[in-house]
């Protein structure tokens, strides 16, 4: 059994087959889509973060209005940079996103991916210290964040305040029971993926990650999710640990997905680079008739080692053809695959 949920990348445009021509589009679709997909027992709404483009950005908003318009569907994020936050006042919106949903917050954190502009978190109003990268930037915000969710008091009450004071020290309001449980680090290499294991985060693996062996993309990456796992164990976590794969999967069963998806048939995967030169393979797409989909898939290692299923779509074309997409995969492959 696996959770399956979507992750939107939230991108809009003036490009003439897009059904989200503007932010506005953009952002009241992917409620109408959370709502339809949870209809279809769809598991998870995820969004991307991407800051200084057409994309998804500031995700709390969303999340609470998401959270307002359903029951039961787990709403999260894949993945927060953590080099543009603040990370007392995002407990605080976290906290709200979280109660207004009745629990079912599931953020993905990190460092953060290649951006549209250069070191755009200074122009958040932050800046590096001495003898630091971006990289111990974003890793020791997303500690902070981690930590401040706990729940414990550390700031000086007012002797005078405006309102009465609980005793002892304050925390950060309002605080979600659980949340902390419910945090992901989103690694894009096997060092990272067992640094999140001995913190004890939740483990999201994308699309991508550094090309550390040569093999192919789901065996490198199953292998990153079996070291999470031990560094876990070792560390003496007790809770049972997540963890979450992404993929682009499209079953052809009418015309329409033919025209779309057709020539991503075959597709293998891709070497690329990252910044700093770091060499980096890039996850095959899978589009094909439902009975080659179920062959191939079934090859994938990483998809068996994990336990969430995250979809990416094109949101740009629409709330309807993505519920078609997604409830394809619910009715002609998941059962096949043993993930239903």
């Amino acid at each position: 059994m696996k959770k399956i949920g979507f992750l939107s990348f939230g991108h809009w445009g003036s490009h003439p087959s897009y059904d989200t021509k503007t932010a506005s589009d953009t952002l009241l679709q992917s409620i109408d889509l959370a709502v339809a997909a949870e209809e279809i027992g769809v598991d998870g709404a995820y969004f991307r973060v991407h800051h200084f483009a057409n994309q998804l950005a500031s995700p709390f908003p969303l999340l609470a209005a998401i959270g307002a318009k359903t029951q039961k569907i787990e709403i999260g994020t894949g993945v927060i940079d953590m080099r543009y936050e603040n990370p007392f006042y995002m407990v605080e919106d976290a906290g709200a996103a979280d109660l207004i949903s009745e629990g079912r917050l599931q953020l993905g954190i990190s460092r953060g991916s290649p951006e549209q502009v250069i070191d755009g978190w200074k122009y958040f109003g932050y800046d590096l210290e001495e003898g630091q990268t971006d990289v111990d930037m974003g890793r020791l915000k997303g500690l902070e964040f981690f930590d401040l969710l706990r729940g414990e008091g550390f700031a000086q009450p007012n002797p005078n305040p405006m309102f009465p004071n609980p005793p002892g020290l304050l925390r950060i309001e309002p605080h979600s029971e659980g949340l902390r449980d419910r945090i992901w680090w989103g690694s894009a290499s096997d060092a990272t993926a067992v640094w999140a294991g001995e913190i004890g985060m939740n483990l999201q693996s994308s699309t991508l990650k550094f090309d550390e062996s040569g093999k192919p993309f789901h065996i490198q990456q199953a292998e990153q999710i079996r070291l999470y796992r031990e560094a876990y164990k070792k560390a003496g976590h007790t809770r049972e640990p997540r963890v979450s794969v992404s993929r682009s999967i499209f079953a052809i069963v009418n015309d329409q997905d033919r025209s779309y998806f057709g020539q991503e048939a075959n597709r293998t995967d891709q070497i690329g680079v990252l910044e700093g030169n770091q060499r980096a393979i890039f996850g095959r797409s899978y589009a094909a008739e439902p009975e080659q989909l179920i062959k191939e898939l079934a090859q994938d290692e990483a998809i068996q080692e994990a336990d969430t299923l995250l979809l990416t779509i094109p949101n740009t074309l629409g709330v309807d053809y993505n519920v078609h997409v997604l409830e394809s995969i619910l009715k002609y492959i998941a059962p096949e695959l043993g993930w239903r």
